[in-house]
Order: C-alpha cells, then structure tokens, then sequence
C-alpha cells in the first residue's frame, strides 16, 4: 500500500512539473482553440457574451418570471441561478470537449514524445474565456442589484480550483475510454444533462426533504455550485462548511486518481486504435 502511495505521488508529481514545463505550450495551444471555435464567424468573440447571455436570459424568463421564483439566500433569482451557472457550464465544457480530446488530436497521439496528460489541461485553460464572461455577467448582476462588493469574491478562485482538478479526473476519464469506444461523448451528453438538474442550479436545495438533501450531497458540484454563491453574495469562508469539504475532496481524490490510471493504463493502445 505505501509503495502504491509513493507510485501515485511521484505519477503526481511528475504531471505537475510537466504543466510547468510546458505552460507556454498550453497557453498557445488553448489559444488556439479559443480562436477556431470562432472562425468563420462575423460576430468572433462576440458570441462569448452572446450564448452566456442568452442562457441566463432563457432560464431566467421560464423559472424566474413564469414559476415566478422567490429571492434564494438573500440573493434576487437571476444573481442566485448566475452564480450556479457560472461554474456548472464551465465544467460541462471542459468536460465535453475533454471527451473528444485524444480522437480529436490523433496526429499528437502518434507523436511518442508529445505529452498527451496535458490536453485535457488544454480545454480546462481554454475555459476560462467562457468562465470569465459568465463571471463578468454575475459581477454586472450582484452590481446593478446593489449587492455589496466583498473580498469573499476572491473565495471563488479556490471553488474554481476545485471544480478544475475534478473536471480534470473526469475528462482523463472520458477522453481515454471514448478513443476506444465512441459512444462515451452520448453518454457524457446524457450524464451532463441529469447533472445540470440534480446540482442546485436553477432551485433552491433547502426545499427538498432532508432525505433527498442527504443524497444529493453525495454530488461533487453540490459543493462547488453553493461555494460560488457562499463567495459572491453570502459572504461565507470555505471552512464554514468543513464536511461538505471532506466529502467533495474524498470524492475528487479518488476521480483524479481514478482518471490518472485510465489513462495511464490505456494510453499505449491509443495509436494502435486511432
């Protein structure tokens, strides 16, 4: 047991020296992606701040003025559903388009010495356009409802970081089996869906039954979605919430650990299937 400890610390240790030493190549390379996923647009970067916007607006109109949905902790519906979309769609991209990340980039796959471990990492960069838009929006929300402005804003950077390492596990996941079966990107579609409904987004979780409350903990982005809006309107520290902390980073450690050893194991038969 202790040697497959020190195997996985030295497995970690590694990865984190190589996204050091190849940071410069992820930053062009996550560029990169950012500005093909705008080519051939008239509007470019504009439909950063368009989709984002379009999104809140829609969920906005249908639970917040149709169901006429109340304030939630304090917070008018549409700073309370923002705060939990800014984070939820940054993790379901990462996640949707680590999936495709080894099929996509066959021609890096055959390359023995490029550094596949960093793709992923590549998408997770590359979501920070979104993340920051969406950031953006929150921050014109909390300010044009005369929310007060907080250093516990700055909270959100650890919420971030954690949703980043279990959005990570999960990516290494997905992109590693789905080289070998193809049908993975429908069931991660699947999967983000219910996910998107079972993660306290668009309702309030204090009005469910203590039993389903009790189970829906057990979900990883329970704690990162109500972290962000414990940084940006309730004004509580991380620790407050010291449980929940153990749960999520129980849960994560074992999805990133589970996600190293996918693609450790399966990476040498990548080329042989692409």
């Amino acid at each position: 047991m202790k040697k497959r400890l020190t195997f996985i610390l030295a497995k970690f240790g590694n990865f984190l020296l190589t996204l050091y030493q190849k940071r410069f190549l992820i930053f062009e390379m996550a560029k990169r992606d950012v500005m093909t996923s705008l080519a051939g647009s008239m509007l470019g970067f504009f439909w950063t701040f368009i989709n984002p916007s379009i999104n809140i607006a829609v969920l906005w109109f249908v639970f917040g003025v149709l169901f006429r949905s109340p304030a939630v902790g304090g917070a008018p519906y549409i700073v309370y559903m923002t705060a939990g979309m800014a984070v939820w769609n940054t993790f379901s991209e990462i996640i949707n388009n680590s999936t495709n990340v080894f099929v996509g980039n066959a021609h890096l796959v055959k390359k023995v010495m490029f550094p596949l471990s960093i793709l992923p990492v590549v998408k997770v960069a590359a979501s920070l356009v979104t993340h920051g838009v969406f950031l953006l929006l929150l921050i014109m929300l909390i300010l044009t409802h005369k929310m007060p402005v907080s250093l516990f804003w700055f909270q959100a950077l650890y919420y971030f970081f954690a949703m980043c390492v279990l959005a990570l596990g999960i990516g290494w996941i997905t992109s590693s089996v789905n080289v070998f079966s193809r049908d993975t990107v429908q069931v991660v579609n699947v999967a983000l869906q219910l996910g998107f409904w079972a993660t306290p987004i668009v309702w309030d979780p204090k009005a469910l039954p203590h039993k389903v409350m009790f189970l829906l903990r057990f979900n990883p982005m329970f704690y990162v979605v109500q972290g962000y809006r414990a940084s940006f309107f309730s004004s509580e520290p991380f620790w407050a919430h010291w449980k929940m902390m153990l749960y999520f980073w129980g849960e994560a450690f074992v999805i990133f650990a589970l996600g190293a050893f996918f693609y450790t194991k399966l990476k040498p038969h990548f080329a042989d299937v692409l």
